[in-house]
């Protein structure tokens, strides 16, 4: 059964100032993908993202979302910041936070009774519809992070992207969280930036790697596909 594509860079470079940063990045995500993208720091993997959601724009190369351009597909993709934008000691409640998630889809800016319904119906599937009168400030870092990324899918998005979202997030809320993803991902498609490849490995169906390297002096970026469950080694 032939999968259809939502996300595709052919031959994308990026630079910062005259430092070559990403070059000839070639990469297709489809529909109900579960994809981690693994790399060291520095490596990339933000960057690469960025590009995608059309937050930065490539020195070469085209990048499609959706058959679509960057800044027009990217409406159709839930987005989760590696440092959400969000005051924690801001007085709001975990309802309030993702009836933000509507927003961007409204011309009119108040919240209907569709609005609440949709809110409700991703707090329940993220867990935590039991806090939605608790205060932000309230939530443990597991808590929080189930809250922003049901403000993400709030959007009723095609696609799901995640950077780092095990930051403050303890290891015994980290296993939940990605079961939660796993079944979130039969409807649509997952992609987690992440250093954890263990985790990645385990919940992923593939694991991208952006790893920049050193060849006889000249520096390249490289990215591979690999099969996740499994152990990743690069």
């Amino acid at each position: 059964m032939t999968r259809k594509e939502i996300i595709s860079l052919e031959n994308v470079s990026f630079s910062y100032s005259s430092q070559s940063f990403l070059e000839n990045i070639n990469l297709k995500i489809f529909e109900k993908d579960f994809i981690g993208i693994a790399g060291p720091n520095g490596g990339g993997k933000t960057t690469l993202i960025k590009l995608i959601l059309g937050l930065l724009k490539p020195k070469s190369g085209k990048i499609t979302l959706f058959g679509k351009s960057p800044k027009k597909g990217r409406q159709e993709i839930g987005y989760l910041s590696q440092y959400e934008n969000v005051d924690l000691d801001f007085p709001a409640t975990a309802m309030e936070i993702v009836l933000l998630g509507r927003i961007e889809k409204k011309l009119i800016k108040f919240f209907s009774e569709r609005d609440r319904k949709i809110a409700e119906k991703f707090l329940k599937k993220m867990g935590v519809w039991d806090l939605r009168e608790r205060k932000l400030n309230e939530l443990s870092g597991g808590e929080k992070q189930r809250v922003f990324i049901a403000k993400a899918l709030a959007t009723e998005p095609r696609a799901l992207i995640l950077d780092e979202p095990l930051s403050n997030v303890d290891v015994g809320a980290r296993e939940e969280l990605f079961k939660l993803l796993k079944e979130l991902n039969k409807s649509i498609a997952i992609i987690v930036v992440d250093h954890n490849l263990e985790i990645l490995s385990k919940y992923s169906k593939e694991i991208v790697c952006v790893n920049k390297c050193v060849e006889k002096g000249a520096k390249y970026h490289e990215i591979a596909r690999v099969h996740g469950k499994g152990k990743v080694m690069y």
